[in-house]
């Protein structure tokens, strides 16, 4: 039996009615097409701004409304007029709700789905009169259930599994994505971003051949564009270096995206809806040999939080409690170095005042290093740390190499202009991976 391939459709992609007829075209022969999508282009934004702001909340029904039938133009006297005019009355319940309990969380999470109730039905009406089966299915419809109440991380799989109507799932189903059932069978949301997740957790429950993030950019690249340094993009990275670099600063991918992808294998594809050119494109899968340099992962600023004790053992313990109460704050580390009583820990300084009030709280003096910033280079090799050493001994940059992994290695980076690091560590991977090309 044929696997069925995910096609997950993001806000970036639903900007202009245009965009549906572009997303036809490229699901075009594949009549067993699960597409999953976002709100249309800046919907959500206008949501939030409402829950907010009362004076926003009185125009946006009939706004939506307009924006919606621009998209689909005669879906108010079609077939799905009635379930158009349903999601809209939701929404003024909600609004209604929100403008006597301001904190409901019910109520917001019913007006935040809205945004996905509409954007799956305008999609699934213009692929119909463009020939398709296609029919819009809320998530929490079909059984997807989030590991939340209100507020969700991830969809657990293995409630989703045992309540999933697969049935539902024939001919070409466009399934909101972002939220589904908590766990207190109220709409839960997941974070921001969180409709990629939906997707390949989708893939992992029906078993996918393949999910396809369609996007406004032709995958991922070696250096955040942030930087204004022109890269390639990547044409292939294992799951493990993909979520490594989604946690370094790389908008493209969050780690919850590519979790439920591991253990299924399922390959995971990032694609440039209007240049959709096989060799355009980011594929993530099971690590393979030989690939090496792939790519720059980059936080800036960050701050070194170095601490020691004079008997091993105690310094030891001391440093499980710090790691534990981190992670109790949701505070994040980076990096850590421990030597025989010796240690030093990497945080943001965004996190550095929360991080050292828990140094406090253990009666620990712990002294500060600024550093310019921590940067993880995928794919790196021992002979590849020692190049880069070379790189940097004649400059005003200093590299303190914190620990490697079998996907990457992170430094900390000392100096004056993180641009000038970054286009040379730049142009040497890229010189590296061209070299790396030519002898394979």
């Amino acid at each position: 039996m044929r696997r069925r391939i995910i096609h997950k459709f993001g806000g970036s992609c639903l900007r202009e009615p245009d965009d549906i007829e572009k997303i036809a075209e490229v699901i075009r022969g594949d009549e067993q097409a699960i597409l999953v999508v976002s709100a249309l282009w800046g919907t959500t934004d206008r949501l939030y701004r409402a829950a907010k702001d009362p004076r926003y909340a009185s125009r946006l029904v009939q706004d939506l409304s307009k924006q919606h039938l621009r998209f689909a133009p005669n879906i108010d006297s079609s077939k799905n007029a009635h379930l158009f005019s349903m999601v809209l009355h939701n929404l003024k319940e909600a609004l209604r709700s929100l403008a006597q309990h301001p904190h409901d969380q019910s109520a917001l999470n019913n007006l935040l789905a809205t945004g996905e109730r509409l954007s799956a039905l305008v999609v699934a009406h213009r692929l119909q009169e463009l020939g398709y089966d296609a029919y819009p299915l809320g998530a929490e419809d079909i059984g997807i259930t989030l590991d939340g109440n209100y507020q969700a991380n991830h969809v657990d799989l293995q409630a989703s599994s045992t309540k999933l109507d697969r049935e539902t799932l024939h001919g070409t189903p466009v399934i909101t994505g972002w939220f589904g059932e908590g766990q207190n069978k109220e709409i839960a949301i997941l974070s921001r971003g969180g409709s990629d997740h939906s997707a390949t957790a989708i893939a992992n429950l029906i078993d996918a051949d393949r999910v396809i993030l369609w996007k406004d950019v032709p995958g991922i690249f070696r250096l955040n564009p942030r930087w204004g340094i022109r890269s390639e993009t990547i044409p292939y990275l294992s799951y493990q270096e993909a979520i490594e670099l989604s946690l370094m600063d790389t908008p493209v991918l969050h780690p919850s995206t590519i979790e439920p992808l591991i253990e299924p294998e399922i390959q995971l594809e990032v694609r440039h809806l209007y240049d959709p050119r096989d060799e355009q494109k980011t594929v993530v899968g099971p690590g393979r040999p030989g690939d090496r340099l792939k790519a720059i992962g980059c936080l800036p600023n960050v701050v070194s939080l170095g601490f020691s004790h004079h008997h091993v053992d105690q310094h030891q313990r001391q440093l499980v409690k710090i790691l534990g109460e981190l992670a109790q704050n949701e505070v994040n580390w980076w990096g850590l170095e421990s030597r025989l009583g010796d240690s030093r820990l990497i945080v943001s300084q965004h996190d550095m005042h929360r991080a050292a009030s828990i140094f406090d709280r253990f009666d620990i003096k712990a002294n500060h290093h600024h550093h310019l910033g921590l940067l993880s280079i995928i794919g790196c090799e021992e002979e590849d740390m020692d190049a880069m050493n070379s790189l940097f001994e004649s400059t005003e940059f200093e590299l303190t190499w914190l620990n490697k992994t079998s996907s990457a290695a992170r430094v900390a980076i000392d100096g004056e202009d993180l641009g000038r690091a970054l286009l040379l560590l730049h142009n040497f991977i890229k010189e590296t991976s061209q070299t790396v090309i030519q002898q394979n």
